[in-house]
């Protein structure tokens, strides 16, 4: 599933194609993803202006002229990519921008969803799983809506202090990689990005979250480095264009190159990178979720 990295890389793939533009026309492919589109959807996208493209935790956020939200969600392989047309033509998409090489998305029989723009772009959603979804939601409503309203605070803004963290972790038995993956506390935070930064800040994914708060949930030395390490891996993913793991790709349809700087994710086996570490990178099952660490640098 793309996490946070990769939906904030497709958002500023679309926001320079989207932001400003005119949808002029769209295609409704199926009347389902993982949930039924919503009413009259092409209706009520055509004719509306964009006004910007965001992202909160997982989800994309389009901010329509009309005064709704086009949220979309990628799922397990959703993804969209920006193509042009020729020049006066209503047909599909002749050329994706980029690299549109990605195993089983690339098959046009998984476009679900295609919005044409007056510019003359068009963003396709594919999506073989159907696991993504889209809705329709008042600008007014979307801070409380059942999507967004216990969502916790965003990773790489300023709202996530060792503080918060460690308020938050206070008391609670749940492990530390489970504690940081419960979208309630931070929202994003995904598997691959979670074990990054606990190998990073040499902290045992199996070890209490109460491990991240002094005492009466004051701030100690875990929770002040596990703040800037976040940010840290979240940013070096972005850079890189996010992690390329079987279906994700890019908007123009790129890879990103974020896996080639794994330093335990999918290492199982291999030595730990640490130097004078010795150890062995190990995999263990978290809730259902792979967890790749290292048993002996980190504690």
């Amino acid at each position: 599933m793309p996490e946070l990295p990769e939906v904030e890389t497709v958002c500023r793939g679309l926001e320079p194609v989207m932001s400003g533009a005119r949808i002029v026309r769209v295609e409704q492919r199926r009347p389902d993803l993982r949930f039924p589109f919503p009413e009259r959807f092409a209706q009520r996208l055509e004719g509306q202006r964009v006004v910007r493209v965001a992202r909160r935790s997982k989800y994309i956020l389009t901010e329509l002229s009309g005064g709704e939200v086009l949220v979309m969600h990628l799922g397990m392989s959703g993804r969209l990519s920006v193509s042009s047309l020729p020049k006066g033509s209503n047909a599909g998409p002749s050329r994706v921008l980029g690299d549109y090489i990605y195993g089983t998305g690339a098959d046009p029989k998984h476009d679900h969803a295609v919005l044409y723009l007056e510019s003359g772009a068009a963003i396709t959603y594919n999506d073989p799983r159907r696991f993504g979804f889209m809705q329709l939601i008042p600008m007014a409503e979307l801070a409380g809506h059942a999507l967004f309203k216990n969502l916790g605070v965003e990773p790489l803004d300023a709202a996530l202090t060792p503080a918060y963290l460690a308020a938050r972790a206070h008391n609670r038995k749940a492990d530390i990689k489970a504690f940081l993956m419960d979208q309630r506390h931070v929202a994003g935070l995904g598997n691959i990005y979670v074990c990054e930064a606990l190998y990073r800040a040499g902290v045992s994914p199996l070890s209490p979250a109460s491990r991240l708060a002094g005492r009466n949930g004051s701030v100690n030395a875990r929770s002040e480095a596990m703040v800037p390490i976040i940010c840290e891996v979240l940013n070096e993913a972005i850079k890189a264009g996010g992690s390329t793991l079987r279906d994700y790709r890019q908007s123009d349809g790129a890879s990103g190159s974020f896996q080639e700087d794994f330093r335990v994710y999918g290492r199982e086996g291999e030595p730990c990178v640490r130097p004078s570490c010795g150890g062995t990178v190990r995999r263990s099952v978290q809730s259902g979720r792979s967890t790749f660490w290292c048993p002996k640098c980190q504690k």
